[in-house]
């Protein structure tokens, strides 16, 4: 059993990990018949596997269902300003788009398991470091090739695993390899696969070897398999599919497969006018997915079917496009899923880890899974049954100008929680911030319609809100289980697009041409957003009731503070962690802060200033070693919202 003080949270969620671990263990004869066990033997047991998921961080989001919620509290509101820098690792991995044509994204949020700490780079090495040195113990290198053109050189993350025996690394790449790693050694596993790997490509884009297909976020484990996603290129009709998979973690073997585009005779299938869901692109999940560890449940948080913006080619709802789908971790077998876009013209992916929850409903507690999205809605379902908590309306949404698309005539609302991002524009909204900005952004209005979020983007040229970012991505959310609140940070970034007729032949008759500067984002040239601030919020949703507890702006531009404008928020990448000690930790902001709220009032305690913007997720961990708590933040800045970068993972502790 882990050794410290970690003090463990003994909820259902903890008690059913315990009992499934214990099941393993008997089957195993590690513990004995647990039907027999004494009560003292159950409580030895169960408080040491809460130390363990106390003083670790095992998953990407904290535990399987990504609360990214930590037990520790040596760090508290009391002592919070007394944080400093405990040690730096960089990664020597730096790319501005001048010596590769890509740019890096430092976007990792690191594993502690077992007493070492694992963290994925930019370029895709996996590398294991003392925790309370960041001495390097080992790496790992898959040697992608970084002259190929990509998104961007990025890795948030992987994923571990043990049987009490052997521990494994699974680490998915851009390449489209999946590696199972020896987390004591750094070598590739021979049993797995082929010497240590499998090709993801195979099953699933053999007849599209020129476009992408990769993986960026860690894959999900499920007793013996893992679990993945993948990111494909969503620009042209067809491509590689977005089918997700598992494997079996002994032997790279396939064990099943879900296909996100259902095909004939599949559930769902009847949702795609014609033939339009043969070898159709996108429609994958390329964020991070969820498990519930008693039920048996991985939930997926899909994107949009390609194109992603003229979907002439694919009339219909097109599930499970924009769905958030239960499915049977064993088999792959659909239990529920809910569309939050119908026939999606607008990027709206969902690109967040759905939050496994509980919440008071009715007077009774019930499990629960909090879905944030782009478009600033909270999607709130029982668990279980995929039923909403709060009533969910389908509302009436404008028809297109665009000849050949068919959008689709509603699309759904939740009624509670409030959204947390803006989804529409006045034109007595224009930012006033300084005479330059405004200028530049009447610019861009001059031809430009103001619509409401859903208006499909039109011949003319369109300003909607939420942006292709969000709202909020791929940091998603983080959850209090003390007072069941939802943390959300989210930006205020519109799109500015307009439908323009491409030249006969052409793959897709239409294609988005985005306005201004920055090709689609309504800012300018110095990425201050065309509308007045804030720009940037933190929010916290008390899940009970559906409502704000409070919101405060994220972020800030030192300049306009230099002169005199009140912080106004940034946009911002990367999510939060929240924990025990009554704190709120987050990077994320286009500001190079990292920064600790008081979880219950929104008030700033703490901020200090990293050596680029952490678009990342913080995490948590205790040494029994040292007897202390350390918060972790990858800041390496740069990604799509400034040119400053950096390759750091800074590490904090108290002194």
């Amino acid at each position: 059993m882990c050794n410290g003080r970690a003090r463990p949270l003994l909820n259902g969620e903890t008690l059913a990990a315990a009992r499934s671990i214990l099941s393993e263990l008997s089957k195993a004869g590690d513990v004995g018949d647990i039907t027999t066990a004494t009560p003292m033997r159950w409580t030895s047991i169960i408080i040491g596997i809460g130390l363990c998921a106390g003083q670790e961080w095992r998953h990407w989001g904290g535990d399987a269902g990504g609360q990214k919620y930590s037990t520790l509290k040596q760090v508290d509101r009391g002592n919070v300003a007394k944080l400093q820098v405990a040690w730096t690792y960089k990664t020597g991995e730096i790319s501005d788009g001048k010596t590769y044509a890509t740019r890096t994204a430092f976007e990792t949020t690191p594993l502690m398991a077992d007493g070492v700490l694992y963290l994925t780079t930019p370029f895709n090495r996996v590398v294991a470091l003392e925790p309370e040195t960041g001495k390097q113990l080992w790496s790992f290198d898959p040697d992608i090739d970084k002259t190929k053109a990509a998104n961007l050189f990025i890795s948030r993350g992987c994923s571990y695993w043990t049987d009490g025996k052997k521990r494994r690394i699974l680490h998915g790449t851009q390449a489209g390899r999946l590696y199972s790693i020896d987390a004591l050694t750094g070598k590739p596993d021979p049993a797995f696969g082929s010497n240590g790997s499998i090709d993801l490509r195979i099953g699933v884009a053999e007849k599209f070897p020129e476009r992408s297909y990769g993986v960026t976020s860690p894959p999900v484990i499920f007793k013996n398999l893992v679990i993945t996603g993948a990111w494909v290129s969503d620009g042209d009709p067809q491509g590689p599919s977005g089918d997700v998979r598992a494997f079996d973690i002994g032997t790279g073997k396939l064990a099943w497969t879900f296909h996100t585009v259902p095909r004939p005779g599949e559930f769902g299938h009847e949702t795609w006018e014609g033939d339009s869901w043969k070898d159709r692109g996108g429609t994958n999940v390329w964020s991070v997915m969820s498990l519930d560890t008693r039920r048996g449940l991985v939930f997926l948080p899909l994107t949009s079917p390609s194109p992603d913006y003229y979907a002439a080619g694919r009339k219909g709802a097109n599930l499970f496009g924009d769905s958030l789908v239960a499915l049977d971790a064993a088999t792959g077998k659909r239990v529920w899923h809910f569309q939050t876009v119908h026939h999606n013209i607008w990027d709206y992916d969902l690109p967040a880890q759905p939050a496994l929850v509980t919440v008071k409903s009715e007077g009774k507690v019930i499990d629960a899974v909090a879905q944030v999205t782009k478009t600033g809605f909270t999607y709130l379902f029982d668990r279980a049954t995929g039923k909403p908590v709060f009533p969910v309306e389908e509302r009436p949404v404008p028809p297109s100008d665009v000849p050949g698309e068919e959008a689709w005539p509603t699309q759904p609302r939740p009624v509670k929680p409030p959204p947390f991002a803006r989804q529409s524009m006045k034109p007595e909204e224009l930012t006033n911030v300084t005479a330059e900005s405004r200028a530049f952004c009447e610019g861009v209005m001059k031809d430009a319609v103001l619509r409401p979020m859903f208006t499909p983007i039109g011949l003319q040229t369109t300003v909607l809100f939420p942006g292709t970012n969000g709202g909020t991505n791929w940091g998603g959310a983080s959850f209090d289980p003390q007072t069941r609140t939802l943390y959300v940070n989210s930006m205020d970034v519109g799109m500015v697009f307009r439908q323009e007729k491409r030249p006969e032949g052409s793959l897709v008759a239409y294609r988005n041409r985005g306005v201004g500067t920055n090709s689609s984002r309504f800012w300018d040239p110095d990425l201050y957003p065309c509308q007045q601030p804030p720009w940037g919020h933190l929010t916290a949703i008390d899940l009970d009731k559906g409502e704000f507890r409070w919101r405060v702006t994220l972020g800030e531009y030192d300049e306009l503070t230099k002169r005199g404008v009140a912080p106004t928020g940034t946009p911002n990448l990367g999510g939060s962690l929240v924990t025990a000690g009554g704190l709120v930790f987050i990077a994320a902001s286009n500001d190079a802060r990292f920064r600790a709220f008081d979880k219950d009032t929104g008030k700033t305690l703490w901020q200090t200033r990293l050596p680029a913007s952490g678009h990342a997720n913080p995490m948590t961990f205790w040494s029994a070693k040292t007897g202390k708590q350390y918060v972790v933040i990858a800041a390496g800045g740069g990604n799509k919202y400034n040119t400053t970068y950096a390759d750091s993972l800074v590490v904090f502790a108290l002194p």
